[in-house]
């Protein structure tokens, strides 16, 4: 049996933090091997959660060196630090992180090159299934059909729209031979006139504590398509994430995506 794969888990104290850590204590095939967060963050130095051992520490440099794969859903200033330490250490990363600029989507490629890196907007299984299928109802249904993009997130949520949903309409526009930077219409206010034809909209939904909430609309006349998906706990996330880390042991440098995780590629 092989030896269990080290994990450190970054933003430890955060959502996601610490869904990662209960999921992976509960595995066999893994283990948290350091748990990183801001010097400022209320749970430096105590537990990462109670039934682990591994205390919470601000130290980029010794948690990245002391796994073999970080798993890392924070924030972009965040995850790059914590990039240029794995791409030191030969380390590979799981970034679930959303909302990054042009130029740190560059730095991330060129990381790629030195290290294996899964990126996703979303780790969800089901997620991952229906970005698969609406590239092939965007195929199926052409022009004649509209689409529009829904998503809903809790009110601490910070990006618009949804890095998951971004990754849908990324799909839709795939599917119809098309960049979405050319077609996608972010917002409507005002006299807005008729709707640009072959364009991919897009509405964004904020509050409570909503997990994440995605709905594709396909329009046509007469009938309409919708597919999606609603997420009722992190754990779905988290175990996604933790796949795709166990899916990196003994991978070559690039970047990957879910995709490649589940074999639909």
């Amino acid at each position: 049996m092989s030896e269990a794969l080290r994990v450190t888990i970054t933003g430890a104290g955060g959502r996601m933090g610490q869904a990662l850590a209960y999921a992976a204590q509960g595995r066999s095939d893994l283990r948290i091997a350091a748990a990183l967060d801001h010097a400022q963050a209320e749970g430096m130095g105590r537990p990462v959660i109670p039934e682990a051992a591994v205390l919470v520490s601000s130290d980029v440099a010794a948690a990245v060196s002391a796994c073999d794969v970080v798993v890392d859903f924070t924030r972009p200033e965040a995850t790059m630090a914590v990039l240029e330490a794995a791409r030191q250490a030969g380390r590979g990363m799981v970034i679930g992180t959303t909302g990054f600029s042009t130029s740190q989507l560059a730095d991330i490629d060129t990381a790629s090159a030195d290290i294996p890196i899964v990126m996703a907007a979303n780790f969800s299984l089901g997620v991952n299934l229906l970005r698969a299928m609406v590239v092939r109802a965007a195929q199926s249904l052409g022009q004649d059909f509209d689409i529009e993009i829904v998503e809903a997130h809790h009110r601490h949520k910070v990006d618009a729209p949804s890095g998951t949903a971004l990754a849908l309409g990324e799909a839709a526009a795939e599917g119809r031979g098309v960049s979405l930077r050319d077609v996608a219409v972010m917002s409507r206010e005002g006299h807005t006139g008729a709707r640009p034809e072959g364009s991919i909209g897009f509405a964004t939904v904020r509050g409570g504590d909503v997990v994440g909430d995605h709905q594709v609309l396909f329009l046509g006349d007469g009938e309409r398509v919708e597919i999606g998906h609603r997420a009722s706990s992190r754990a779905t996330f988290a175990n996604g994430a933790l796949r795709a880390a166990a899916w990196l042991r003994g991978r070559g440098p690039g970047r990957y995506d879910m995709f490649d995780v589940l074999g639909l590629s």
